[in-house]
C-alpha cells in the first residue's frame, strides 16, 4: 500500500486529545485514497494505528497533528518523521487488556469494552478511557461511557491510560458489541446480545506504575541520590532535630536537568531505599485536561498522598505544563495552593521534576513551597560507559563489544538516550541471528550500526549537520585553517585539563569569513566528523521572526538545546543577517535584539561548557563589532578562494566516482581555472559527466573535450572586488 512521510507535530486541539485520532490535510487524505475517519497505520519507531480524520484546509500539507497518545506508541517525539498509509482492520474477536492498580479494581470489563467502542489500536498500544467523540458514528455513546467511567473510577479517569496486551485476531482490530474484552489477570465481561454497533478508535491509557532500580545502579547520579535521600531521613526521622535548630520539618524539592536523564528514576529509587510510599503525577496529563477536571485531578493525587499512613512522596514531573512561567493559567494558582496544603502534612514531601527549571513559575519556589533544588547533568564519557554496562547487564555480549568507544561515539547522549540505542543493537542483532537463533551476543558492530538511527532526545528537534563520515584528515590544503579550528574548537573538549592547568579559558566562537562556494560548511562538517560533537545548524534569518520576542525566544531555546547536547557545536550560517550592525536596520530593532540576545548568551551570567559556536559568512563588515570582541566570535579565520593545488585536490574528490579518459589532466584543468571557486569545480566535473550524456546515454567516460564544452556553461563565480575586499579585511584582522 501506498505510504506518505509526514512530520509528526501535537495537535493544538483540546477536543483531539486522547481519542485515537489523528489529523491529515484532505489533501494528504486525498493521495492515500481514504475518506475522514479511515484508519491509516503509522510507522515511526514502533508501529500504530488510528483513526484520521480531515485536518484544516489551511493547515500546512506536510504535519500530522497527533496528541502524547500517539507519539507514545510511535515511540518518537515531536518533529519526527512519520510514514502514514492505509490500515486494514478487523473486528476484534478477544481483547485482553491491562492498566493501573486502581483501573483493574474499579473498571469492569464491560466498561473498558464501551471506552474501547469505536476506536482501532494494535497490541502493545496504550489506549485511554476518553470516548472517541468526535467521529459522527461514535459521538450518540460518548454521554453513556463518560457516567459509567465517573462512576467508576471518579474525577481522575479522563486521564487513565490502558494498554492493549493482546488481540484476537492478531494486528490492528476494532471493538465492537460482540467483542470479548477480559482484563490480563483473567477478569472477563459477556458481551450482550445486542445488535451489532459502529466500530470505535483507542485513546490514551492510564499512567503506568514503573519498576524502581536500585540506587547503585543510578551511575552518574549516586551523589544526588545520597544528598536526597539525607534530605527525606531528615524531615521525616528527624523533625523535632530540625525544629530545634529552627528549622520546618518540610521538604518541597525540584529536580532538574535535561530531559531522559533520568530524574523521575532517581526519585522512585530513592523513594523505594527509604521506604516511602509514592504518589506520583504527569503535569503534562493534568494540564492538557479542562480547568476543573484538572483541578480536582491534583486534589485527589495531594488526598492520596496525604491520606496514606508511612512516609510519602508527591512525585509531579514535567512540572512546567502545569505551572509556566508565561502566562500562568488561573490552574496554577489553585496547584500552588494545592501543594502548599500538602507541604503543611506531616511525613509527607512534594518533589518536582522539570527539564527546563526556567521555565517553571517563581512562584513554586519561593521560600516555604518547593525551595531546595537538585540538579542532574549531562553524563560523560565515563559515565555512558558505565551505563552501558549496566543496561547491558544481562546481555549476552560478543568478545569485540568495547563500550568506551561507544561512549566516545554518543556525546549528548543521556540515559534514555542509551536505552533506546542498545533497544536499536538488540533489534539489529536478533535480525542477524532470526535464522540461527542457538546463542545469540550482540556485537560492537551492532552498536555502531544502532548509532545511525538514534539521535539524543536534546538533537530531535534541531537540524543535525550530517558529517557523512568526514574529518578534517579529507580537507585537502588549509593547512592554516584546519589547525585554527582545530585549536578553537577541539582543544577545548579534548584537553580541558591543559586549559585548566594553564589557568585559561578556552575560546568561545570563531568566525569563518570568506568567499562564497569556498568551503565553509565544508569545513564545519569535517569538524564535527572529527570531534564527535553534536551540530545545530541553523541559518541567519532562520531566527528572525516579526512577533516581539520571538526572535530573542528562539536564541535562547537554541543555546538551550546546545548546552544539552553538550559537546555540541552552533553553526550560524550567514552570521551577518542574524547579527548586522545595532541602529542600521530598518526592522523595528529585531536585529537589535537579537544581537543582544547573542551577546548574553554567549558571554552572559550562565556558563557556556562544552558549546563552541562557529559562524560563516562572506561579509564580516556587516556583522556588528560587538560580536568580535573577546570572550564572542573571538577567533577570527579566513577561508580564502582555492588555489591551483586546492583546486586540483577538488576536482579528485568530485570526480572520484566519474571515470575520466587518459586525456584529462587535472593538474593542467586547475592551473587554468582561476577565479573557480571549490563550488564552481564540483559543479564543472558534474556539467562535464551531464555532456558526455548528452552524446551518448551510453557513455563510459569523461573525456577533456567534454570538460572544455562544460566551462562555457560553469563561469567562475568569484568576484575580484570582493575577493580584494575580503583579503583586504584579513590583512587589517592580522595586524
Amino acid at each position: 500500500m501506498a505510504s506518505i512521510s509526514l512530520t509528526a507535530r501535537v495537535s493544538a486541539s483540546a477536543r483531539d486529545t486522547r481519542r485515537g485520532v489523528v489529523r491529515l490535510h484532505p489533501e494528504v487524505l486525498d493521495a492515500l485514497g481514504l475518506r475522514p475517519w479511515s484508519a491509516v497505520r503509522l510507522t515511526g519507531a514502533r508501529e500504530t494505528v488510528a483513526l484520521a480524520a480531515a485536518a484544516e484546509r489551511t493547515s500546512p500539507t506536510g504535519f500530522l497533528l497527533l496528541d502524547d497518545v500517539a507519539l507514545l506508541n510511535l515511540g518518537v517525539t515531536e518533529g519526527t518523521s512519520v510514514a502514514v498509509a492505509p490500515a486494514q482492520v478487523e473486528v476484534a474477536k478477544r481483547v485482553r487488556i491491562t492498566g493501573s492498580r486502581m483501573a483493574r479494581a474499579t473498571v469492569s470489563p464491560e466498561t473498558a469494552r464501551l471506552a474501547l467502542t469505536g476506536k482501532v489500536f494494535s497490541p502493545g498500544d496504550a489506549v485511554s478511557l476518553l470516548p472517541q467523540d468526535l467521529s459522527p458514528a461514535s459521538s450518540t455513546r460518548a454521554g453513556e461511557v463518560r457516567r459509567q467511567m465517573s462512576a467508576a473510577i471518579g474525577l481522575t479517569w479522563t486521564n487513565e491510560l490502558i494498554t492493549i496486551a493482546s488481540a484476537e485476531p492478531a494486528g490492528a482490530v476494532a471493538v465492537q458489541p460482540s467483542t470479548v474484552v477480559e482484563w490480563q489477570d483473567g477478569t472477563t465481561e459477556t458481551p450482550p446480545e445486542t445488535p451489532a454497533a459502529e466500530p470505535e478508535t483507542p485513546q490514551p491509557a492510564p499512567e503506568q506504575e514503573h519498576a524502581a532500580v536500585p540506587v547503585a545502579d543510578l551511575v552518574g547520579s549516586r551523589e544526588t541520590a545520597r544528598r536526597l535521600t539525607e534530605w527525606l531521613r531528615l524531615a521525616f526521622d528527624q523533625p523535632d532535630l530540625l525544629r530545634r535548630l529552627g528549622a520546618e520539618p518540610r521538604l518541597g524539592a525540584l529536580i532538574s536537568g535535561p530531559p531522559g536523564v533520568g530524574k523521575a528514576t532517581l526519585v522512585r529509587a530513592v523513594c523505594a531505599e527509604a521506604g516511602a510510599e509514592l504518589v506520583e503525577v504527569a503535569a503534562p496529563s493534568i494540564a492538557a485536561l479542562e480547568a476543573r477536571t484538572a483541578a480536582a485531578r491534583l486534589q485527589q493525587a495531594v488526598d492520596r498522598a496525604t491520606s496514606a499512613s508511612g512516609d510519602r512522596v508527591l512525585l509531579i514531573t514535567d512540572v512546567e505544563a502545569l505551572l509556566p512561567e508565561s502566562d500562568p493559567p488561573p490552574l496554577a494558582t489553585v496547584a500552588l495552593d494545592a501543594l502548599r496544603g500538602a507541604l503543611g502534612n506531616d511525613r509527607l514531601a512534594v518533589i518536582v521534576t522539570s527539564a527546563n527549571p526556567q521555565s517553571v513559575d517563581p512562584r513554586l519556589r519561593e521560600p516555604g513551597v518547593v525551595d531546595r533544588e537538585l540538579t542532574l547533568g549531562l553524563p560523560d564519557d565515563a559515565t555512558r560507559a558505565d551505563l552501558l554496562g549496566v543496561l547491558l547487564r544481562g546481555t549476552p555480549l560478543d568478545e569485540d563489544v568495547r563500550l568506551d568507544d561507544i561512549a566516545g561515539r554518543t556525546p549528548g547522549f543521556v540515559v534514555a538516550d542509551l536505552l533506546a540505542l542498545c533497544r536499536e543493537a538488540a533489534l539489529g542483532a536478533a535480525l542477524r541471528h532470526a535464522d540461527d537463533p542457538a546463542d545469540p551476543r550482540l556485537r560492537h558492530q551492532d552498536l555502531l550500526d544502532a548509532l545511525s538511527s538514534v539521535r539524543p532526545i536534546s538533537m530531535s528537534t534541531s537540524d543535525n549537520l550530517q558529517t557523512g563520515g568526514l574529518t578534517l584528515d579529507d580537507v585537502g590544503d588549509m593547512t592554516e585553517v584546519k589547525q585554527a579550528l582545530t585549536e578553537t574548537v577541539l582543544w577545548p573538549l579534548q584537553y580541558p585539563d591543559s586549559f585548566t592547568r594553564l589557568g585559561v579559558e578556552p575560546p568561545r566562537g570563531v568566525l569563518l569569513y570568506g568567499p562564497p562556494g569556498c568551503g565553509k560548511t565544508y569545513l564545519v562538517r569535517a569538524l564535527a566528523g572529527s570531534g564527535r560533537l553534536n551540530v545545530l545548524t541553523v541559518k541567519g534569518a532562520e531566527l528572525m521572526d516579526k512577533w516581539v520576542g520571538e526572535s530573542e525566544r528562539a536564541v535562547r531555546e537554541l543555546f538551550l538545546r546546545a548546552r544539552g547536547a553538550a559537546p555540541s557545536l552552533v553553526f550560524l550560517d550567514e552570521v551577518d543577517a542574524l547579527a548586522p550592525r545595532r541602529g542600521q536596520s530598518s526592522d523595528s530593532g529585531v536585529a537589535d535584539r537579537v544581537v543582544a540576545a547573542l551577546l548574553t548568551e554567549l558571554d552572559g551570567v550562565e556558563p557556556m561548557r562544552d558549546v563552541v559556536v562557529l559562524a560563516a559568512t562572506n561579509r564580516p563588515e556587516l556583522i556588528d563589532p560587538a560580536l568580535l570582541r573577546p570572550g564572542r566570535l573571538e577567533r577570527l579565520v579566513y577561508v580564502p578562494p582555492p588555489d591551483a593545488d586546492a583546486r586540483q585536490a577538488i576536482l579528485a574528490a568530485a570526480a572520484k566516482n566519474t571515470p575520466l579518459a587518459d586525456d584529462v589532466d587535472l593538474a593542467e584543468l586547475a592551473a587554468t581555472l582561476d577565479g573557480y571557486s571549490a563550488a564552481d569545480c564540483t559543479a564543472l566535473v558534474r556539467e562535464a559527466a551531464l555532456t558526455a550524456m548528452r552524446e551518448s546515454l551510453t557513455a563510459a567516460e569523461v573525456t577533456n573535450s567534454h570538460l572544455t564544452k562544460a566551462r562555457e556553461a560553469v563561469r567562475p563565480s568569484l568576484d575580484p572586488a570582493q575577493l580584494e575586499a575580503l583579503a583586504s579585511y584579513a590583512d587589517g584582522q592580522r595586524r
